[in-house]
């Protein structure tokens, strides 16, 4: 018997592609959405180096935060 469960229905996971800042650093892997950046040019949170522009197909997220989203 499991307890906690549910009878979960299968959801298609929506993915589009998204705009990113990528860290430049060759060694660090750190990314951001580009609706969750704080910063017009972001720095790394990882290592604190500078982000570039990229794109990334991605699991669709809204940002409900009103001063962090974009139009």
């Amino acid at each position: 018997m499991a307890f906690g469960r549910r009878n979960q229905v299968e959801e298609e996971i929506k993915t589009e592609e998204t705009k990113i800042w990528a860290c430049s650093a060759e060694d660090c892997k750190g990314w951001m959405r580009d609706n969750f950046k704080s910063e017009d040019t972001p720095k790394c949170p990882l290592c604190k180096e500078d982000m570039v522009q990229s794109t990334k197909v991605l699991q669709v997220v809204d940002n409900p935060h009103p001063t962090l989203k974009t139009s």
